[in-house]
């Protein structure tokens, strides 16, 4: 399975398969009444709140530890995505397949065909989320879940994207409108940060030995 042939490169200018974002870790102090009412004067288009269920796959490939699959089901959402794993998620790789509401979550389904692939791991977490949308920025607050760890993010991801350049400076503008530093931000993805100990070992020896 040649993943590199499934998402395109982003320096050819191919952005349509860029996800370009900033995510910021934040703790029990973060005032998230005041960051809800400051992101109101900014005009959302929409807001909504969702409780998502999301589960990470590793896969055994040859290419250990680039990029990982993941199930995504909500109410407004029913995806399976491939992303790549990169050092920085400033600007990563992610492709979506919209699998529709109309057959339910189909978890088993989604098992039992990456299982042929060679899942080597998969984990669960959930997400309870508020989304704030705009015409080129949609920025979330959520409270990610597992078994053993729990982690509260803010992400503002750029949804119009001429360029790499144009869609962070976008991100950067809602970023200091609503008092966030970049310096601050995680470079980490949130299977990285829940999960570390899987992806570094997945990394080392591809679960392979």
């Amino acid at each position: 399975m040649d993943v590199e042939g499934l998402v395109p490169d982003l320096t050819s200018g191919k952005l349509r398969f860029a996800e370009i974002e900033h995510k910021f870790v934040v703790d029990d102090r973060f005032d998230l009444d005041r960051f809800g009412n400051v992101l109101q004067t900014l005009n959302p288009t929409r807001t909504t709140s969702l409780r998502v269920l999301d589960t990470y796959y590793l896969l055994r490939q040859s290419y250990t530890g680039r990029f990982v699959i993941r199930h995504r089901f909500d109410e407004e959402l029913h995806h399976l995505t491939v992303k790549t794993l990169d050092t920085d998620t400033e600007v990563r790789q992610e492709v979506n397949i919209d699998l529709g509401h109309h057959a339910g979550d189909q978890r088993a389904q989604v098992d039992a065909f990456l299982e042929q692939l060679g899942v080597e791991w998969s984990g669960a977490l959930q997400k309870d989320i508020l989304v704030w949308y705009f015409p080129d920025v949609e920025v979330v607050h959520y409270s990610a879940t597992t078994d053993s760890r729990v982690v509260r993010c803010v992400e503002f991801e750029a949804t119009q994207k001429p360029s790499v350049t144009a869609a962070l400076e976008t991100v950067r503008g809602y970023e200091r409108a609503t008092g966030f530093d970049e310096t601050t931000r995680s470079r980490r993805s949130l299977l990285q940060i829940l999960f570390p100990e899987v992806v570094e070992r997945f990394r080392e020896t591809g679960f392979a030995s």
